[in-house]
């Protein structure tokens, strides 16, 4: 399995993955540019190949960069949409300097548009940020409907993707959290929750796991990440997602709230698994 968490790309791209293999981990998140903002550091191609070659010596999973916060391609303000619009774009151009990896972003909100309005306009967004050439798998990720979030359910998500013309380039990262505070019980029913996806959206197309414990109630559609085992969730149905066959070659990233200390216990414990 291949198991990390969030790291800070303001270190530089070979120091974050020296600061994975501290922690005992062999792959990480990173966010594209600033998570609050909109500024994106410049690259330099020689640090990315540094972080390459270590990847390559310690066998690394794919990498799951993480979109801003503030990208909203769906937003009701036509600024919001075209700003949002141009950073996806832009950052699909740069993930290439680490090619083949995965990058992850959130829907959007609609804003009272409605999910009907929505879904057609994050759909452009994807249609026009991906090109051919690219190799980066661009991932749509499962949400827990608080306000008007979209991707509540496995049906928006495959409605968007259903819309999208380059659709062997788009897949899910199924975050734990989000989906038991969306209302699928993966406590009591895992099996029929991936049997589910798998006949809405199939779970070819299940690329990247956020593995989060939830401060929670199931169908409480918040957002409130615990760290492992001490939340609603609970260690065991957290380590029944971890085994499962069908997830088992998947990057599981943490994005619990730890510090480097809890990160590096918390991954232990799952390779322990």
């Amino acid at each position: 399995m291949y198991i990390g968490n969030h790291l800070s790309p303001l270190k530089g791209f070979e120091n974050m993955g020296k600061e994975a293999l501290q922690l005992g981990a062999n792959t990480f998140a990173f966010f594209t540019r600033n998570p609050r903002g909109s500024a994106a550091k410049e690259i330099d191609p020689e640090d990315v190949l540094k972080l390459r070659k270590l990847m390559e010596e310690h066998h690394f999973g794919k990498l799951v960069a993480h979109a801003p916060y503030t990208m909203n391609v769906c937003a009701q303000k036509e600024n919001i949409r075209k700003f949002s619009r141009e950073t996806l774009a832009d950052d699909m151009n740069r993930m290439e300097y680490l090619p083949g990896n995965y990058y992850n972003f959130h829907p959007g909100s609609h804003v009272g548009q409605g999910a009907e309005a929505a879904i057609p306009i994050i759909a452009d967004a994807i249609n026009y940020a991906l090109k051919p050439e690219h190799t980066t798998t661009l991932l749509l990720e499962t949400m827990p409907g608080k306000g008007s979030e979209m991707g509540r359910n496995f049906e928006e998500l495959r409605a968007i993707i259903d819309l999208v013309e380059l659709k062997d380039k788009v897949g899910v990262c199924f975050d734990t959290c989000h989906v038991w505070d969306g209302g699928y019980d993966i406590v009591g029913d895992l099996e029929g929750v991936l049997r589910q996806f798998d006949d809405i959206i199939g779970l070819d197309r299940l690329k990247a796991v956020h593995l989060n414990d939830s401060m929670n109630v199931r169908d409480s559609h918040k957002d409130r990440h615990q760290k492992i085992g001490e939340g609603e969730i609970g260690a065991e149905a957290l380590k029944a997602v971890v085994k499962h066959p069908v997830l088992a070659d998947k990057p599981f990233i943490l994005e619990t709230p730890n510090d480097d200390e809890g990160y590096a216990k918390e991954i232990a414990m799952i390779k322990s698994w």
